[in-house]
């Protein structure tokens, strides 16, 4: 692997950082020497999503640990007025943000690697289930993205710099298998294009990262660890070299794979290797 890039003077935002992928982005720019602010709403002294274990003080010690200066605030991004709280404290603290991170996602909770809360099984068929779960794929996925991305977006605006990301899953390749998944990735797919096409002309960069089958906290929790393909570092390191190139606006609006851009950018997942960009199917879960 190549060194990580210098990233000593950006000040990072990454939303949903309390585990899974958005750990590991939080991570990978700690290694690259960056700033980060991490937020989620799983706190050790406060609330916890399913009563897990991972809190976002531990992400901000793991920033500080791989040689970055994590920050962590506690934030439900599925409140517009939290979420421009949030962004309001970034610029008095640091006066500015350079990168934003989406990485929230409900989508999966309840989920115990068989049946969702309302007993349907990945993939079962629309006309057998209940419509009422969308709403909060797209309330846990779609929504604080665009939260996310309107509230740092006027600073980025003006000083006509930044780099805004959305985690999502590829839809180019078809279906996902599962209708409620595929809607709320199709969409937060199609807000990092239309973010795009407003930001470009201002110097801002918005586009989505696409990770594979990821080691999740969850995915070891539900016993699907030996299906995934990749750490949450794989992605992290790949938002990572995003956000050193000075080039990246060329990639706006584009659906990026980690795989790819690991062989673009010569780095590896935390193991070494090199996973291909990864193509779910309709016997994977999500």
């Amino acid at each position: 692997m190549t060194a990580p890039p210098d990233l000593s003077r950006k000040i990072c935002l990454v939303a949903g950082a309390s585990r899974g992928v958005g750990r590991g982005i939080a991570r990978a720019l700690g290694e690259a020497g960056a700033t980060v602010v991490v937020t989620a709403r799983s706190s050790e002294t406060g609330q916890r999503t399913e009563g897990r274990s991972e809190f976002i003080e531990d992400t901000a010690r793991e920033v500080d640990a791989a040689g970055g200066r994590g920050h962590h605030y506690l934030c439900d991004h599925t409140s517009e007025r939290a979420v421009d709280g949030l962004v309001h404290w970034m610029l008095r603290r640091f006066g500015r943000i350079d990168v934003a991170v989406s990485s929230v996602w409900g989508g999966n909770e309840g989920y115990d690697g068989e049946r969702y809360p309302d007993g349907a099984e990945w993939g079962t068929p629309f006309w057998r289930r209940s419509a009422e779960p969308l709403s909060a794929y797209f309330g846990s996925g779609p929504y604080p993205a665009l939260l996310l991305a309107r509230a740092v977006a006027p600073a980025m605006v003006s000083a006509k710099a930044g780099l805004l990301a959305f985690v999502s899953f590829d839809t180019a390749g078809g279906y996902l298998g599962d209708i409620h998944y595929d809607l709320a990735k199709a969409t937060t797919n199609r807000l990092a294009f239309d973010c795009a096409q407003e930001l470009r002309p201002y110097g801002v960069t918005a586009l989505g990262l696409s990770p594979g089958f990821v080691r999740t906290e969850r995915a070891l929790a539900i016993g699907h660890a030996d299906r995934a393909t990749e750490s949450p570092l794989y992605a992290g390191r790949a938002l990572t070299a995003l956000a050193a190139d000075p080039d990246v606006t060329a990639q706006a609006g584009l659906i990026l794979h980690a795989g790819d851009l690991a062989a673009r950018y010569g780095f590896t997942d935390a193991d070494g290797t090199t996973p291909p960009p990864f193509k779910i199917d309709r016997e994977d879960t999500p």
